[in-house]
């Protein structure tokens, strides 16, 4: 047993308090040490690095208000949509809870939209923080299983036909689909028993690994260190420390960084509150108007579709159809033949082969090759749920395919910046086209948004290397503010 630490009788009493709680729970402040006030983060922190204190805040928002809402929730069919109303009109500050629970939703996938986007400008995925990128892209995968099935629970007209629509995707598996979206369902059609499975899973299995997993990513991340916008590394060999082997271009996370994010807590609960007071539905996108409509099996909404921040994955999958697959698999071959000639023929040959592949491609886009795919056996539905998987799967991959010099953006070249900006608005377009009843219009401009994005990240071990990266600083850059 470790020995006691004594104090001075003259000690204050709070010092007191505190010796008498260090001395039965050293375990407790040895954690505070190594992860708040001695783990020494890069000093050039910006705004960008307030978002994973964010996601950290709305979790436990979610938690405590989604424990009130449990007390009076009824997971049954017959009772869901008017527990929901109870809570709403009758159960004091009940409306209060659930506009909370409803509005940290969106708010938990715009600051985690916003953490991962930040990670992909300062190449936060890169070595030796691959684990911490894994751990990361496992939450959003979890925090998306966990939305959805919370989806469900208000028993809502859209609540049910997205439900319905969603789970019969993975009856379009081969061999194993139908039985699998019967397990998923618990019945044959959406159902109460649904309803008992999602209300388990979204209360006790979900929450439970997802904390495992913030738990993971936060003890990774503090083993290898923070990035920073520099993409340089303040610790290990060979890097500049004062006289305690602390790092020159660090400080310590406490006190300096909790008054950092608490500045940025403040302006984002002001936020929050003013969603949740005078916009709590904002507009549809929050909580649509057709979940306040009791679920009628008998009865299909005109237009289906998920909540925003499913929805540039919903646009993908609507994306593939026959005709598209058809494409692809033109475009997969014509790449193939393309790479074999390159390595075989002489400059000229290569010439004229590239132009005849050219033209080809622009022939086969002018056409439809529907029959011609009906006769090859793609099915259009289950290559829109590969797509729609392979668009988060693809993510995890990312530590392996970026291939540039420079880990940030800012000693990238700069036609980097442009791309990663094309990339935004590719995927706010993506996701307004998700809420939009389907046109043709529409379904081919989310057919050239889903061949960028995969485009952006499978071809970034080619575009990646591309250009001359600007020379990176041997010590961070930092301005006092």
């Amino acid at each position: 047993m470790a020995e006691f630490k004594e104090l001075s009788p003259n000690a204050s009493l709070s010092a007191k308090t505190v010796n008498w709680f260090e001395n039965r729970f050293p375990t407790a402040f040895a954690a505070y040490r190594v992860h708040m006030s001695e783990y020494y983060a890069p000093k050039n922190f910006n705004f960008w690095y307030i978002f994973g204190s964010l996601a950290l805040l709305v979790l436990v928002i979610q938690i405590v208000t989604g424990i009130f809402l449990v007390m009076h929730y009824k997971p049954d069919a017959e009772k869901a949509f008017a527990s929901v109303e109870y809570i709403m009109r009758d159960v004091p500050w009940g409306w209060l809870i659930r506009y909370m629970h409803s509005t940290g939703a969106s708010a938990f996938f715009i600051v985690v939209y916003l953490h991962m986007f930040r990670g992909l400008l300062y190449g936060s995925y890169r070595k030796p923080r691959e684990l911490v990128w894994i751990f990361g892209c496992a939450i959003f995968l979890c925090l998306m299983a966990e939305a959805f099935m919370g989806y469900l629970l208000p028993w809502g007209q859209m609540s049910y036909w997205g439900a319905q629509v969603i789970v019969n995707l993975f009856a379009a598996i081969p061999g194993i689909g139908p039985d699998l979206a019967l397990l998923i369902r618990g019945d044959y059609v959406v159902s109460d028993a649904t309803l008992n499975r999602f209300f388990s899973f979204h209360v006790i299995a979900v929450p439970l690994v997802l904390l495992g997993l913030v738990v993971a990513h936060l003890l990774a991340l503090h083993d290898v260190g923070s990035n920073n916008p520099d993409g340089i590394e303040i610790k290990g060999k060979g890097r500049p420390v004062d006289d305690k082997g602390h790092p020159l271009d660090g400080i310590p996370f406490h006190p300096y960084y909790t008054v950092h994010d608490i500045f940025g807590v403040a302006v984002f609960l002001f936020v929050f509150s003013a969603v949740v007071f005078f916009a709590p539905e904002m507009g549809g996108y929050f909580l649509e108007f057709n979940n306040f409509i009791p679920a009628d099996p008998m009865v299909t909404p005109a237009h289906i579709a998920p909540v925003w921040y499913f929805t540039p994955f919903y646009s993908m999958l609507r994306a593939i159809t026959t005709e598209m697959m058809t494409a692809v698999s033109l475009v997969v071959v014509l790449a193939v033949a393309f790479m074999w000639v390159k390595a075989r023929l002489p400059v000229l040959a290569k010439v004229l082969v590239s132009a005849a592949c050219l033209v080809a491609l622009v022939l086969f886009g002018a056409f439809s090759f529907t029959g011609i795919a009906a006769l090859a056996g793609i099915d259009a539905k289950f290559w829109g749920v590969v797509v729609m998987g392979g668009a988060v799967i693809i993510l995890f991959f990312l530590p392996w395919l970026d291939c540039s010099e420079a880990r940030s953006i800012r000693y990238r070249p700069t036609w980097h910046k442009y791309l990663y900006a094309v990339f935004v608005v590719n995927f706010v377009v993506l996701a307004y086209l998700g809420v939009q009843p389907p046109s043709p219009v529409g379904e081919r401009v989310s057919q050239v948004g889903t061949f960028f994005y995969f485009g952006f990240f499978l071809l970034m071990p080619w575009w990646s290397r591309l250009g001359k990266s600007k020379p990176v600083p041997d010590r961070v850059t930092f301005k006092p503010h």
